[in-house]
Parts: structure tokens; C-alpha cells; sequence
């Protein structure tokens, strides 16, 4: 059954300071960050009504802003606040927050030194990003075309939305070939990430996982790093050529969305749904519903 459009169903967003109908929440067709991609946010996911890692959400929303020129109009705490009022608004028990800034409407020019800042903060029920069937067999892969940029070519660690432009492209190229995701080399060919998550190598039973110097240092990835030193797992992040995947007898990708998914391939490359990808989904999952 399909869902209904995002912009056509019943509940609340909070935008601008007021508890607005879902259908009403609702900006110009002018708006800067529409057009210059002058727009930040974050995904959070809700288990059993509560936000996980809310806070370190809330903090990297405000740094995202910064470096893209601009100051978030609430604080934090605010933000945490506002977050968990809304997802009691609409009654969310496991489901999904979007937290969203961007440039208004009062200025159409590159420079936009003079617009207002507006924020919204959504949530919704949402089950697992990739289907059942993908996460137990592992997810299929294309290596895109497309590539990581340089961090002085871009605000690289921010979570902006100008900078997903690529994902959607290279994930439409991957579906309509086949493939459930695709993986992104940097602008050096090395391995990156997928398209909205990190990616981790079990390599005789250790952790490899590229560094995050030109893409997001993931919240989940850092929580897996935790989980997996804590199992006395070593975790080595450093500059991984695509052709060493050949070597990585297990995959997994992790996000807030993808939380620790299981790959099976990337290109003609495969790999098992092994015995570490099933412990660290197991931990990940008891300590996002306990948090």
C-alpha cells in the first residue's frame, strides 16, 4: 500500500514557533533555500516514543547551520524541547523527526544576508528503511559515478541539503539498474559512504571504516564504534581503496534511517551477512530501545 504524500496527511509540524496542521505548514516558492540549497537538517529516529541520541541531533543541526552562514533561531535545548512536543503531538511510538532550517524568502540572489530564518520540525511513523528482504539477504550495491567532494570545494561536514543532490541521483541510478543503494568513492576513488549512510568492513574480524574527512562522521556511526570496542572489536578507520573490498568478508551501513543494515554485494563483489554485522544489529537494536 502506497503512503500518502508528504505534503497531504492529517497531524502537526511545529514551524516557526506555532503548532501549525500538517497541511498547513507551507513556505514561498521563493525561498532561498529552495533555490541555493541554503538549507540544513536532521534525522532522528523515535523508539517506543523516545527520540534517540535527541541531543547530539539538535547540537550538529546548529553546527550544520554555521557553516553554512547562518544561526539556527533557537537554541538547543529549544530544539530538544520542541522536538519531543511533537512527536507527542502526533502520537509517534517508532517512527521518525525532521528537523529542517533554511533561508526565507526576502531576498532571491546568491547573497541573501537580509532573509529569515525559518525552522520546522516534523515527525511521523515510519518502519525500517530497507525491507525486510533486503536487510536479511544484504543489500545489493552500485559503486556510483558520482563522488564525494573535497572539503574545500564544499561544507563537507555539514548535514546540508545541497550536498544529497548526488545521493538521489546516484540511488535512482542504482534502483533503476537493479540494486537496492548505491556506495560513493571520494573525490581521491576511495571508498565514502552510501548514499544517506555510513559503511563499515569486517576484515578478519576486525572493523574497518573509512575516515570521515570529506562526509559526515555519522551519529550512528560513532555510536557502532562505541558498541563494537566494547565488544573488544578493533576498529581501524583509515583510507580504504575500493579494491580492498575484495578482502571484507562482511558489510554493513549505518544511519539513522539505515540503522545497521547488512550488505551482500557491491558491484560483483559479495559478501556474507556474517556473524559480527548480526551482533552489532543485535546491540544496536537493544540500545535504541532502552535508551
Amino acid at each position: 500500500m502506497q503512503s500518502p504524500p508528504f505534503d497531504d496527511r492529517d497531524g502537526f509540524i511545529w514551524y516557526n514557533g506555532a503548532m501549525l496542521p500538517w497541511r498547513d505548514a507551507k513556505l514561498h516558492v521563493l525561498s532561498h533555500g529552495l533555490h541555493y540549497a541554503s538549507c540544513v537538517f536532521e534525522g532522528e529516529r523515535v523508539y517506543n516514543g523516545r527520540i534517540f541520541k535527541l541531543h547530539e541531533h539538535s547540537e550538529r543541526l546548529h553546527r550544520s547551520a554555521e557553516l553554512l552562514g547562518f544561526k539556527v533561531p533557537y537554541s538547543v535545548e529549544e530544539i530538544d524541547r520542541i522536538s519531543k512536543e511533537v512527536v507527542a503531538k502526533n502520537t509517534v511510538e517508532n517512527g521518525y523527526v525532521r528537523p529542517v532550517a533554511w533561508r526565507g524568502s526576502e531576498m532571491m540572489a546568491i547573497s541573501a544576508q537580509q532573509t529569515k530564518i525559518h525552522v520546522a520540525i516534523a515527525a511521523w511513523s515510519w518502519p525500517s528503511y530497507f525491507s525486510k528482504e533486503a536487510k536479511e539477504r544484504g543489500l545489493r550495491l552500485q559503486i556510483s559515478k558520482w563522488q564525494r567532494p573535497a572539503p574545500n570545494t564544499a561544507p563537507t561536514a555539514s548535514k546540508a541539503a545541497g550536498l544529497y543532490m548526488i545521493c538521489t541521483v546516484s540511488k535512482h541510478a542504482a534502483e533503476q539498474a537493479g540494486f537496492d543503494d548505491a556506495m560513493m568513492l571520494d573525490y581521491r576513488g576511495l571508498i565514502a559512504e552510501a548514499t544517506g549512510a555510513n559503511i563499515f568492513l569486517v576484515m578478519n574480524g576486525e572493523l574497518h571504516t573509512p575516515t570521515p574527512d570529506c562526509f559526515l562522521n555519522g551519529i550512528t556511526r560513532l555510536t557502532v564504534i562505541d558498541l563494537a570496542k566494547k565488544r573488544g572489536i578493533k576498529v581501524v578507520e583509515r583510507h580504504i581503496k575500493p579494491e580492498e573490498l575484495a578482502k571484507a568478508q562482511e558489510v554493513f551501513l549505518t544511519g539513522s534511517a539505515a540503522e545497521v543494515t547488512p550488505v551482500g554485494s557491491i558491484d560483483n563483489y559479495t559478501f556474507t551477512v556474517g556473524a559480527v554485522t548480526k551482533q552489532l544489529m543485535q546491540d544496536y537494536s537493544d540500545l535504541v530501545r532502552k535508551a
